[in-house]
C-alpha cells in the first residue's frame, strides 16, 4: 500500500510549504482549508496531519464515490459520483478531507507534491 508518512526524527517547522503546494496544485490558490495536509500544534512544536488511508471515508460514503485502488491501496474519490454531502469528512480521524464550498470533496492521493515542497524533508511516500 502506498502511503504518505511523516518521518519521526525530524521536527516540523510549520512553514506551511506542504500545505501551500497541495492547495495551489489542486485549487490554484494558497488556502489552508483546501489542502489535504494539515499542520497542527503539538506541544511546543508542530505536526503534519496526513491521510492514513484507513478507509473510514469510503465506508461512510453513501454514494459509493470512494473506492480503494487495488494496486496502490489509496482511497480515491470519484468526482462524478461524489454528492459533497460531507459524511466522509465527518468520520475522518485525521481531519484532512477537503470540502470546498463548491464541487466534490477531495482527499490525499499520495501524489508527493507536499513531499517535494517540504524543506525539512519530513514527508515521504512509502510502500507499506
Amino acid at each position: 500500500m502506498k502511503k504518505l508518512v511523516v518521518k519521526k526524527d525530524i521536527p516540523c517547522m510549520a512553514c506551511l510549504e506542504c500545505v501551500r503546494a497541495c492547495s495551489v496544485s489542486f485549487y490554484k490558490e494558497f488556502n489552508e482549508d483546501l489542502s489535504c495536509i494539515r499542520i497542527t500544534a503539538k506541544g511546543s512544536g508542530a505536526k503534519p496531519m496526513t491521510c492514513i488511508q484507513c478507509g473510514k471515508c469510503a465506508r461512510a460514503c453513501e454514494a459509493g464515490a470512494i473506492t480503494q485502488n487495488p494496486k496502490t491501496g489509496i482511497y480515491m474519490i470519484n468526482k462524478k459520483l461524489c454528492t459533497a454531502c460531507g459524511k466522509c469528512a465527518e468520520v475522518c480521524p485525521m481531519q484532512v478531507m477537503v470540502t470546498p464550498a463548491e464541487g466534490p470533496t477531495t482527499k490525499c492521493i499520495a501524489c508527493g507534491i507536499c513531499v517535494k515542497a517540504c524543506p525539512m524533508e519530513l514527508l515521504e511516500i512509502v510502500e507499506k
